[in-house]
């Protein structure tokens, strides 16, 4: 099945420590994508919860459908209605969240051409009404997680606009993001780790007002 855009266009640890069970957990996930591993994540939320989070719908317009058979038909080419947001929102704690999902078999950076400036406008507009907006990276060969928070991925794409780097490496990762470690179940628990974020940024709000 072909899937264009609105305008026609194709939608084309430093160190970990190596425990058994870590082992054991990436060999039962191999071969499921982020996608995968994001649903079943939320599907444990839900049945516990601890929010309510799911993956947003995108709307097609189907153009050409063929019918092999009668009781079978087959999408063949479609047109997105209008531009993506973000894959997954929802409510957590009272919370408005939405992010990106992406993931890449670079081992060095992460590719922001992965993005498209729709997207990074959605977020900005998400945070500039007090949600919660990020991206969700995995590295799939090193099989690492990383939540990046809006207010930090903002600066690293407004390097790339004014002529910069156009990726962010593994280091920078590292220094600006939420490494989320792979569990069983939840498989990966990101609202723990947007937990952290959240804690160490009121702290760093309250240092900012204390010195002034």
């Amino acid at each position: 099945m072909t899937i264009r855009y609105p305008n026609g266009k194709k939608y084309v640890p430093a160190q970990r420590l190596a425990r058994a069970n870590q082992k054991n957990l990436s060999y039962s996930n191999r071969g499921k994508t982020l996608e995968d591993e994001l649903n079943e994540t939320n599907e444990y939320y839900l049945a516990n919860n601890e929010a309510v989070i799911h993956k947003k719908p995108v709307p097609i317009q189907i153009v050409h459908v063929k019918y092999p058979a009668r009781s079978a038909a087959v999408i063949t080419e479609a047109y997105f209605r209008s531009p993506s947001t973000t894959d997954y929102n929802g409510v957590w704690n009272g919370r408005y969240i939405d992010f990106e999902a992406k993931e890449t078999k670079n081992t060095t950076s992460f590719p922001l051409q992965n993005i498209h400036e729709h997207q990074v406008e959605h977020m900005k507009k998400v945070t500039e009404q007090a949600g919660i907006a990020f991206l969700l990276v995995k590295f799939a060969v090193l099989d690492r997680y990383f939540i990046v928070p809006y207010e930090y991925f903002e600066k690293k794409w407004e390097r790339m606009i004014a002529g910069g780097r156009k990726s962010i490496t593994l280091s920078e990762m590292e220094e600006i993001s939420i490494e989320i470690n792979p569990g069983f179940n939840p498989r990966l628990d990101y609202l723990k780790a947007l937990d952290s974020l959240l804690g160490k940024s009121g702290s760093e709000t309250i240092e900012r007002q204390e010195n002034i």
